[in-house]
């Protein structure tokens, strides 16, 4: 049997790469920026597994793969691939769940704290040499602790931020758009809610729910709105998800006081877009996940994804469970 071949753009290390090499015939693509690319076009011919992240794969791409039997995302989100496609053309798409579910969740907390607290906007205070006495009133931040803290999503990574909240900081935990969790109620105290009604109650809200079409622009102008003028929000899921321009609105009209970011709707983030240079916001550059362990772990888990898919056998996460056809 003719050996396989992996077209990999991700970032995997040489112990990584070394083991696919083992079974596999792998072709590497440095800094690949999009599906455009004249080789790595060419290579899709031949190319029965793709391993990666960042790149839009396409049903025109999907066309010039005629071998494909498996995609391995190094990410947990799937937004830049046509699932239904390929599971109408039996690909199997495989993602990383679990493996940055907590450092998600401390990137999430960070900002809550970092927002909450001033962090930033007062570290420059202090850089700029503007410090000349005891601060006042006008740069305060708000506690955390003991505040209530609202959930959009409550997956894993929603209950790993609620963790933190309930378990180290005494915050009462409410959630919306997710399906009853009796577990985590009973564990941290959390309460459900109809999305306006978490809006009014909480002072902080954490977004945590994928990017699908029915969550494209779900908090917008009138999300804002329900909120406390005193709100702090904090966005970890996908830019998408939130309309930007009734954000950037809201925070200019003091709608909410506060925003924490790690996601935007275009990435890297457009030189005119006023947030980063908003006293009020805290703007990384979508960090999520970007420790060593944590991509080194995400990166070893699509390895194994895509080696058992091409063995047929299951994938350990497997996002189109109906492509799945087992020998």
């Amino acid at each position: 049997m003719a050996t396989k071949r992996i077209l990999a753009y991700g970032r995997l290390n040489d112990d990584q790469l070394a083991q696919l090499s083992r079974d596999f015939a792998v072709q590497v693509f440095h800094d690949l920026d999009d599906g455009d690319d004249p080789a790595f076009r060419a290579a899709l011919a031949d190319a029965h597994g793709l391993i990666g992240a960042s790149v839009t794969i396409t049903p025109e791409l999907l066309d010039a793969a005629p071998k494909l039997e498996a995609i391995a995302t190094v990410s947990v989100g799937y937004d830049n691939y046509p699932v239904d496609e390929l599971t109408r053309r039996g690909i199997l798409l495989c993602n990383t769940p679990d493996v940055l579910t907590e450092t998600t969740a401390d990137t999430g907390f960070a900002l809550i704290m970092a927002a909450a607290r001033r962090v930033v906007e007062l570290a420059e205070f202090v850089k700029r040499g503007d410090w000349q006495a005891s601060i006042g009133p006008e740069h305060f931040g708000s506690d955390v602790h003991g505040k209530t803290l609202g959930l959009i999503g409550f997956g894993r990574i929603g209950a790993a931020v609620a963790r933190r909240g309930a378990l180290g900081f005494g915050m009462k935990v409410r959630y919306a758009l997710a399906s009853p969790k009796p577990q985590l109620e009973a564990e941290l105290g959390a309460e459900r809610r109809e999305l306006d009604d978490l809006l009014a109650e909480a002072d902080i809200i954490c977004v945590t729910v994928p990017l699908t079409a029915e969550t494209t622009h779900l908090i917008g102008a009138h999300e804002f709105a329900q909120m406390k003028p005193s709100a702090i929000f904090v966005n970890i899921a996908r830019g998408q998800v939130v309309d930007e321009s009734a954000l950037i609105a809201a925070l200019e009209k003091g709608q909410i006081r506060a925003a924490g970011l790690d996601v935007f709707e275009q990435e890297p983030l457009s030189p005119e877009s006023p947030l980063p240079y908003m006293p009020n916001v805290v703007a990384l550059p979508h960090i999520g996940s970007a420790t060593h362990e944590t991509r080194t772990a995400m990166a070893q888990r699509a390895v194994d994804n895509l080696i058992l898919a091409l063995n047929g056998e299951r994938p350990i996460s497997l996002v189109n469970e109906a492509a799945w056809r087992p020998a």
